[in-house]
């Protein structure tokens, strides 16, 4: 049969953003409702953030398809297409299968330049062609066996309405085909997380319930020296990704703060996650305090070390407005023998997109499947719900309303940024108004589902495309109110703060209030320690 080429087209930014994400995964004992429920925090400089949409499609035997790579934009090859692909939203599709990941490189001399197959393509090649949490590591194998892996060590958060999965994967490097990988189940009632530090230790070499992993995970690394010892003691981290003083400070401390919001006694990983005492690891799950909400796993993301011996809000690099963001680079020096580093948040202003995908068995597909969808940075996004059944995405995040260098006045993308690039002028000022608006629009949101839910279970039952297309027009309907929201937000907030002034319209007056706070008290004592007498007010003799 006549071979057809079809060109898939990644609906994202072809950048290399995925060296700065964040993951954590919620399985269904730990939830407050009994959904499973992964978060993906997706950061770069480059992001463009977006909401992806591929409907489902059906293709002839023998059709091939392009491998685009997703960091460079490069044509890798071309793979055999499945006859049928599933429809998908963001890293969600139609059975309720979500994916994130972080990239946690790994040894650079086991990346096969030469292979197919990058990480990227195992994330939206696999939404598209499976159907729970174990059929996506199936794909994800099956496909790197098949093709090879050209990408740096990833995990992967996998969820579906049942279970967690945590995933991860390094190349064998050029000459040897394929990769090694372990996927560990999470514990019904535990959640799990990982930010770019291989989080996978020991592993159990007899359950397949709850692990799964390549044949040669370990003879490969006896092989190249990187493990000598019994089976029943090889960890994948230790093999594969041994961590050092960036992988805890900078990654395994982001998974520490989230899990600091949920569980008490993680002080006593405190050392580890600050890059004191490597041997001090955290488990790969614990068991929260209390069960979570989708709205819990919200503000986890939002997190800036606050009350922590690394709060971002306390030192002098917060600013006159304890702004909690550093400016890149992450390390600097000032002089040619020291380093110093910035610390690395969950919460931080290159985000490109984030998500909570929220996977709930007791519903239909199309019903039970909500991503929820933000842009830019998670401490003032908003989070809308979209099904995972709708037909469309809304305009203001669809593909192709703008892009990085591209401003666009109809973009979520470009009014988030808009409002979180102003509010960093004045911070502790703008941030309290703006979370809440923000507040009233996800609160509202998650009130509705209730009800949104049940109608949407009546049209199923009659006819599931009534359904989906109920569901769509909600969904539209909601990135359209988040986004007119934000956008008179701006308007407001750019009136009233403009200039460094605080402006209050007063009722009956042409010219409004204006109030000009200045700096604290102790920044003002921060410019008089450097600069002593220099901006000292002259006294003059009385006479």
């Amino acid at each position: 049969m006549k071979k057809f080429i079809i060109i898939f087209l990644f609906f994202f930014s072809l950048y290399n953003f995925s060296s700065a994400c964040s993951n954590f995964l919620v399985t269904k004992g730990a939830s407050v409702d009994g959904s499973c429920m992964i978060c993906y925090i997706a950061d770069s400089h480059t992001l463009y953030g977006e909401l992806y949409f591929h409907p489902a499609a059906d293709y002839p035997d023998n059709t091939y398809v392009d491998v685009i790579e997703w960091d460079t934009g490069h044509l890798l090859g071309k793979i055999r297409q499945v006859t049928h692909t599933l429809s998908t939203v963001g890293n969600m599709n139609e059975y309720q299968v979500a994916i994130g990941e972080t990239t946690y490189g790994g040894r650079e001399e086991l990346r096969d330049t030469t292979a197919i197959v990058d990480y990227g393509t195992l994330m939206y090649f696999g939404l598209q062609r499976a159907k729970t949490v174990r059929e996506m590591i199936k794909v994800i194998a099956d496909l790197v066996d098949e093709y090879g892996y050209c990408s740096e060590g990833e995990s992967f958060s996998i969820s579906d309405p049942n279970e967690c999965w945590i995933m991860e994967i390094i190349g064998k490097g050029v000459g040897n085909k394929g990769a090694v990988w372990v996927a560990r189940r999470i514990p019904d009632g535990y959640i799990s997380g990982h930010a770019n530090q291989s989080r996978i230790t020991t592993f159990p070499l007899n359950d397949p319930e709850n692990c799964l992993y390549a044949k040669d995970v370990i003879t490969f690394a006896k092989s190249k020296g990187y493990f000598k010892g019994k089976d029943e003691d090889f960890s994948f981290c230790d093999a594969y990704n041994p961590v050092d003083f960036e992988g805890a400070r900078f990654c395994e401390a982001r998974v520490w703060s989230g899990f600091n919001r949920v569980a008490k006694g993680m002080d006593k990983y405190l050392d580890y996650a600050m890059g004191k005492n490597l041997k001090n690891k955290m488990p790969l799950w614990i068991k929260p305090d209390k069960k979570i909400s989708a709205h819990d796993v919200m503000q986890m993301m939002r997190d800036h070390f606050e009350g922590t011996p690394m709060d971002m809000n306390k030192d002098i690099g917060a600013g006159p407005y304890t702004c909690p963001y550093r400016w890149r680079p992450l390390t600097w020096k000032t002089d040619s023998t020291h380093t110093y580093f910035n610390e690395r948040a969950l919460s931080t202003q290159q985000t490109g997109f984030s998500f909570v995908a929220q996977s709930r068995s007791w519903l239909p597909n199309p019903i039970g499947g909500i991503f929820w969808f933000g842009v830019d940075d998670t401490y003032s996004t908003v989070y809308a719900p979209m099904y995972c059944g709708i037909l469309n995405v809304p305009s203001y995040c669809a593909v192709g309303n703008g892009a990085m260098m591209e401003f666009s006045d109809s973009s979520l993308f470009w009014i988030f940024n808009q409002v979180s690039n102003f509010a960093y002028t004045r911070y502790n000022s703008m941030i309290p108004e703006i979370q809440a608006v923000q507040k009233e629009l996800e609160s509202s949101y998650q009130d509705e589902i209730k009800n949104i839910d049940e109608q949407a279970v009546v049209l199923y039952n009659r006819n599931p495309e009534d359904a989906r297309s109920f569901l769509t027009e909600y969904s539209l309907s909601k990135g359209k109110q988040t986004f007119q929201t934000w956008k008179n937000l701006y308007a407001y907030l750019f009136t009233r703060y403009m200039d460094g002034n605080i402006k209050t319209k007063v009722p009956g007056e042409m010219n409004p209030k204006v109030n000009q706070p200045g700096y604290s008290r102790d920044f003002y004592k921060i410019i008089v320690k450097e600069t002593g007498d220099k901006f000292k007010v002259k006294e003059e003799n009385s006479h």
